[in-house]
């Protein structure tokens, strides 16, 4: 872009700063090329036969651990790829696995109290379940929720409800953990 200073002088303001933006304009060509992508190419996905497997190996670590969960497993964007929902868990638990798993899939971190690794601050964990509650149940503070990063990228998380936040969290790593495993085989 040309750079180009006007001096101000008696009434010329206006005419420097029109000569200044029909530089702007005049110097957005639109047949330069341009400097960023207008495509990503180089994206992973997660497909339905990977979410199966975490499912299946989600629910396996459940039934060693002797526990009944609902386990959901979403894209990136956090929209549902699979759910199992074992026999004998709380009907309420179904929405918990699925908004835990939405929460750590858009939010790319796994859920639970705020800010993560510190003091929980209640009145922000408390705010955030207000806005989950507002956003049609799209935000939690429960643990439970773990996202699958493959590569550097979040392609999707696990939400599991049913058991206590922390053994939810640890049956959906131990689904994720499988699926890693099976990946570098």
């Amino acid at each position: 872009m040309s750079r180009t200073r006007c001096t101000v002088s008696s009434g010329l303001v206006s005419a420097c700063l029109l000569f200044q933006a029909t530089l702007l304009i005049a110097d957005d060509n639109p047949s330069k090329e341009r400097t960023s992508p207008m495509v990503q190419r180089q994206r992973i996905g997660l497909t339905l036969s990977g979410a199966e497997h975490i499912v299946s190996r989600a629910r396996t670590k459940a039934e060693e651990m002797n526990l009944k969960v609902n386990i959901s497993v979403v894209d990136e964007g956090g929209h549902l790829i699979a759910f199992a929902r074992m026999d004998g868990t709380r009907p309420a638990s179904v929405y918990t696995s699925m908004t835990k798993a939405t929460a750590a899939a858009t939010m790319r971190t796994a859920t639970g109290p705020l800010p993560p690794g510190k003091e929980v601050n209640t009145h922000l964990s408390l705010a955030v379940e207000r806005a989950g509650s507002a956003s049609g149940g799209k935000l939690t503070t429960l643990y439970g929720g773990v996202p699958i990063v493959v590569e550097g990228q979040v392609i999707g998380a696990v939400g599991v409800g049913g058991a206590t936040g922390e053994k939810d969290a640890e049956i959906a790593s131990a689904g994720i953990q499988s699926f890693m495993k099976k990946l570098a085989e």
